[in-house]
């Protein structure tokens, strides 16, 4: 991938994407680039951040990051500065699926480290990114929230993340507009990354080697059939960026092929087959 100049929608723009190095902040990282930015990647995959280096030695830094550690988001946001010169995006992307256990069986262990990567590492990437924002005139804050914190059916302790991510952006945004600083959120609906297959046990590894297996579900359960892709998030995210959302605020886009429109019925009438042949079997045997 070539490095955009010129007209490019970002030129001369500095962002800070945390979980850059995979999945969702790897497509928003790459499209950031093509756009003209420049990207200091906060991850935990070190070998990953390197060859991001490597490949984009102009436009990439990278800054060893663990979100859940308030020094760690501290240093990524001042390596930014250090790197480019000042910051004016920050994606507050790094996560994972948290806790599956359900309210009979939580731990305290296991919810609270699930809030602190998913929505306390949001909070502090704000806290931290804001005084170079204001310092440069202004920002842009995207928030990687989920359908998840919309609707049941994603996980407890990941959805309540999820929702807070959601309220944390509405409530952050009229605080920091005096600032021109915008704060928003995406809400993925099923984009097909690793964060599936960590989210059951399985390894980095494994779990990036099973990502074709589930594009092939994936693109069952929407409206739109085919799977959500890293880069349907980072059109969503450029958009934010962008000096074309310099009047948006405290909002956020729906990115999920149309999962939330309702139960599958509301698109797929052979949903209602099965409730349908169980009627007509019992209107069968009812008296003329």
């Amino acid at each position: 991938m070539s490095v955009a100049t010129g007209t490019a929608r970002l030129a001369g723009k500095v962002a800070l994407v945390t979980g850059g190095c995979s999945g969702i902040g790897l497509g928003i990282v790459e499209r950031f680039i093509a756009e003209g930015a420049r990207v200091l990647v906060a991850d935990v995959q070190d070998e990953k951040g390197a060859m991001l280096g490597r490949r984009f030695p102009d436009a990439v830094a990278y800054q060893h990051c663990d979100v859940t550690r308030e020094e760690d988001i501290a240093a990524a946001v001042t390596a930014t500065a250090t790197a480019f010169g000042g910051l004016d995006i920050l994606v507050n992307n790094a996560g994972a699926g948290g806790t599956p256990l359900g309210p009979m069986d939580m731990t305290v262990e296991g919810w609270d480290s699930t809030m602190a990567l998913l929505l306390r590492a949001p909070m502090l990437g704000t806290k931290h990114a804001a005084p170079l924002m204001q310092a440069r005139g202004g920002g842009s804050v995207i928030n990687i929230a989920s359908i998840a914190g919309l609707e049941a059916g994603w996980g407890l302790a990941y959805g309540v993340a999820k929702a807070g991510v959601i309220h944390l952006t509405k409530l952050s945004a009229p605080q920091l507009a005096d600032a021109n600083i915008r704060i928003n959120a995406i809400y993925p609906g099923v984009i097909v990354t690793p964060i599936f297959g960590m989210s059951v046990g399985l390894s980095r590894a494994a779990a990036d080697q099973m990502t074709g297996e589930l594009a092939d579900a994936a693109e069952r359960m929407q409206p739109l059939r085919r799977p959500g892709r890293p880069e349907d998030i980072a059109g969503a995210a450029l958009y934010f960026a962008s000096d074309d959302a310099t009047f948006v605020t405290g909002t956020h886009q729906l990115v999920d092929g149309g999962i939330t429109v309702g139960q599958r019925i509301s698109w797929d009438s052979e949903a209602l087959l099965p409730i349908h042949q169980t009627l007509m079997a019992h209107a069968a045997d009812v008296p003329a």
